[in-house]
């Protein structure tokens, strides 16, 4: 099930943003390091390339606390049907839409709610 719905390939996004983010601390530190570092990150991310089984594993052992033998049965078989695929395959999409709105609703929230606070310390008698 886990591999039914990695269509984002998490861990070698994963390692790429690592990647990056380690190159350009490095060269923001010392510029003269760019090609050893980017020496180095190859080599390191060769080391890392098979290793994705272990992630998949522990994410494997969540799904076996929460759902028997028969229900990650009933599950593969939703995502191996058409509506599964689709629904695979517009995850990281999904996900990207509900992350927008998400943050979108905790800005407007934390105004708000800010607010309101106030308002009832205000109507309390108390000066903030």
């Amino acid at each position: 099930y886990v591999d039914l719905t990695d269509r984002a390939n998490i861990y070698e996004a994963a390692l790429i943003k690592t990647a990056i983010d380690t190159m350009k601390t490095i060269v923001s530190q010392n510029p003269e390091l760019t090609e050893p570092t980017d020496k180095a990150i190859t080599t390191s991310l060769s080391f890392y390339k098979d290793k994705k089984g272990d992630l998949m594993d522990q994410f494997a052992r969540i799904y076996a606390l929460n759902f028997s033998m028969e229900e990650l049965q009933q599950i593969v078989a939703f995502y191996d049907s058409p509506v599964g695929q689709k629904l695979s395959n517009a995850n990281a999409n999904l996900n990207e839409g509900m992350q927008t709105i998400m943050g979108i609703f905790e800005a407007n929230l934390k105004k708000e709610f800010f607010a309101k606070v106030r308002a009832e310390l205000k109507a309390a008698g108390f000066d903030t």
